[in-house]
């Protein structure tokens, strides 16, 4: 049983911007040499999150406007209260969303559907430079 545990960096825009970390993840598996078994894609930090989506225009404003019915800026949050940064709605879209996913593969290939992409997304109120931590186990 092998264990590898890699790092990707990304620049976001904040804002729910979503991006796809699929082939990042794919290459992720591909270079560890392990063959089958599961990744899981883990993000550090309270204001950002990872799931899996059809990555297209209208299934991304669907999601977008969905987290905004969900958990809206332009309401009063205690967070922002108490330390008065403004980003307390992407603390609770991030907790709802969740930090960590992972997906199997075999063969040194990700067992995702057809229309299944990895995505990140980041809540944040401004633009970041963003860690995701992978760790591939298998054999």
């Amino acid at each position: 049983m092998a264990v590898i545990t890699q790092g990707l960096r990304l620049e976001t825009n904040g804002d729910s911007d979503l991006i796809d970390i699929t082939q990042e993840v794919a290459k992720g598996v591909s270079d560890s040499g392990v063959s089958s078994g599961a990744v899981t894609i883990f993000i550090p930090g309270s204001t950002a999150g990872v799931t899996t989506i059809e990555y297209e225009s209208g299934a991304i404003r669907d999601y977008q406007e969905a987290i905004e019915r969900i958990a809206p800026k332009d309401i009063g949050y205690h967070h922002d209260a108490r330390w008065g940064d403004g980003n307390g709605y992407s603390h609770v879209r991030a907790a709802l969303q969740g930090a960590s996913l992972t997906v199997p593969f075999t063969s040194s290939r990700l067992l995702l559907g057809t229309w299944q992409q990895i995505i990140f997304v980041d809540f944040d109120t401004r633009p970041r430079s963003r860690e995701i931590i992978l760790q591939i186990m298998g054999e």
